[in-house]
């Protein structure tokens, strides 16, 4: 398994773990009177557990096992997967970071993070599908 994949795949699988406490927290949050913070985190939750454990390992598992690009670049131009691994996570760990401020502080930079987070996020999907896209062929 490539370098890449096994960092997409491994980083997802903190995600998965991340989204799962996160989801306990939002859950506990009434019953155990836990701050006003806590309840920004819902949305965080979907985040990490859709952006980041599931598209994360689609995106490790596709860079991985779709056919080849070329015998001199196997999986496409490595230094744009790099990219979209940076992007996608700088995103995520964006929303994480503004989306629960956002609910106890109305301050506009954390409007303005979140829409940065979309974009970064964007950005890594539209770079994964043109990576990926020269692999889709005919034998």
């Amino acid at each position: 398994m490539p370098f890449l994949t096994r960092l997409f795949v491994k980083t997802a699988l903190v995600y998965f773990v991340a989204a799962l406490l996160t989801g306990l927290l939002v859950t506990a949050r009434p019953v155990l009177g836990l701050p006003l913070i806590v309840a920004g985190l819902s949305p965080v939750y979907f985040h990490l557990l859709m952006v980041g454990w599931i598209t994360q390992l689609i995106l490790g598992v596709a860079h991985w096992m779709f056919p080849k690009f070329s015998w001199e670049q196997p999986r496409g131009r490595g230094w744009l997967t790099w990219a979209i691994y940076v992007l996608l996570n700088s995103g995520l760990l964006l929303r994480v970071i503004a989306e629960p401020a956002r609910t106890v502080s109305p301050a506009a930079v954390w409007g303005w993070l979140l829409a940065l987070s979309a974009l970064l996020q964007w950005l890594a999907g539209m770079a994964f599908v043109a990576n990926l896209w020269p692999r889709v062929k005919e034998r």
